[in-house]
């Protein structure tokens, strides 16, 4: 089996098995998530703020628990954390059946947030340690088919849910979603079995102690926080979730009940980001590769801060679709880049720890957006409580330009 340290033949059979387990793990975790969870939510009679609770929810778990995944697969090895992860993706879907009450539906979406929480910082740290001086190639590229399953999810979740529950579906339209999304789920835990002798296992012969665990992940966090480039940097892409957070929320209400579409409208909205992100990472990640990471985010935050202001104005579903166009181009401009940034900054430490506080930054964002959006539109409405995120993403920008330098020359 090729090793996680041999970068000058690119180990492809490892890439390869990520990428599946990642595509049925985006496909299952996205699929509960757009646009059925805070169509479910408010089908239990959650308000506007309670359907930003649950869906913000599963996101806080990265928040707490991504750093230290990082450090434990810096110290017990990939493998053991994958393996975790695909149990989460696996078996908690099935959960959603016993659902009743949305406060019970935000209990388990907490506990669901534990999949992406280990598998995310874990995962990039594997293509990080693979990919040499194209970082942002292979990181670009790992994402964007990755989320491929999300692309699939959107609308075949909202189509899956008008075909079994028309325009108002009831909750058991719902539950029989979820029973499609936990068989999704278990074949990404069926393909890590599968495939085990590919996954990278670099731990030590003896493993360390519980202090020695506590130490290191003592010293990385010190590190990382002291560092305000990596900080800085981190969060640009922790502010652009804020948007991202925001959309997986409250689009499918404003897609149904302003707009006057339908569920498998507000899902091939959704999807339409989606597709745009599956092509231009790559193609974005390579640029930043050759000509600098630093230009490319900021045109991204540009990008999503002026399309998301325009949704609560647009009304017609290809109108929609174009701003979504707009939106996920953004988005990839920046999601290319941030994370191979990040690891450039941080080379002298463990990438599992750094990958780890960036994921938890990330979830900050994405946590903050549905919840923040929620309890504004309580007050506000659309057109305020969009136009407050815009202007957030372009303080963050502003300050990115004046503070964060680019940590390589461009080749």
């Amino acid at each position: 089996m090729t090793r996680i340290g041999e970068v000058n033949s690119f180990p492809i059979h490892t890439f390869i098995v990520l990428v599946l387990i990642g595509f049925f793990a985006r496909l299952s975790y996205s699929m509960a998530r757009t646009p059925v969870l805070p169509l479910f939510a408010e089908a239990l009679g959650a308000t506007p703020a309670m359907i930003g609770m649950v869906v913000g929810i599963s996101t806080v778990t990265g928040i707490f628990f991504k750093a230290p995944a990082g450090t434990l697969s810096d110290l017990y090895g990939r493998r053991t954390a994958l393996l975790a992860s695909a149990m989460i993706f696996g078996l908690m879907p099935f959960t959603y059946l016993l659902v009743y009450d949305y406060r019970l539906l935000m209990v388990i979406r907490f506990f669901h947030g534990f999949a992406t929480a280990i598998y995310g910082p874990v995962a990039m740290a594997v293509i990080i340690d693979i990919s040499g001086e194209h970082r942002g190639q292979w990181t670009a590229t790992f994402s964007s088919i990755s989320t491929i399953g999300g692309l699939i999810s959107a609308p075949l979740g909202g189509g899956l849910l008008y075909l079994v529950g028309g325009l108002n579906p009831e909750p058991a339209a719902f539950r029989f979603i979820y029973l499609i999304v936990g068989v999704m789920g278990s074949i990404s835990l069926l393909l890590v079995l599968a495939m085990w002798r590919y996954l990278p296992s670099e731990a030590s012969p003896e493993p360390p102690t519980l202090w020695v665990v506590i130490d290191k992940f003592r010293r990385d966090m010190v590190a990382v926080f002291k560092d305000m480039q990596v900080l800085l940097t981190s969060s640009m892409e922790a502010v652009q979730n804020l948007t991202v957070g925001a959309l997986e929320a409250f689009l499918p209400s404003y897609v149904i009940s302003i707009a006057g579409l339908s569920s498998f409208h507000a899902g091939v909205i959704w999807g339409i980001q989606l597709v745009v992100l599956v092509l231009l990472r790559p193609l974005m990640g390579r640029i930043s590769d050759i000509h600098g990471r630093k230009t490319l985010i900021t045109w991204g935050m540009l990008l999503c801060a002026n399309s998301f202001l325009l949704y609560p104005i647009t009304h017609d579903f290809l109108a929609l679709c174009a701003l979504t166009l707009i939106f996920g181009a953004g988005e990839a401009m920046v999601t290319s880049s941030t994370a191979a940034m990040v690891a450039e900054q941080s080379r002298s430490r463990g990438y599992g720890t750094s990958m780890g506080v960036f994921g938890s930054l990330w979830d900050i964002g994405h946590a903050s957006g549905p919840m923040v959006t929620g309890f504004l539109l309580g007050s506000l409405g659309y057109i305020p409580s969009f136009g407050i995120i815009s202007a957030i993403l372009i303080l963050a920008t502003i300050l990115f330009q004046l503070f964060v330098r680019e940590t390589r020359g461009c080749r």
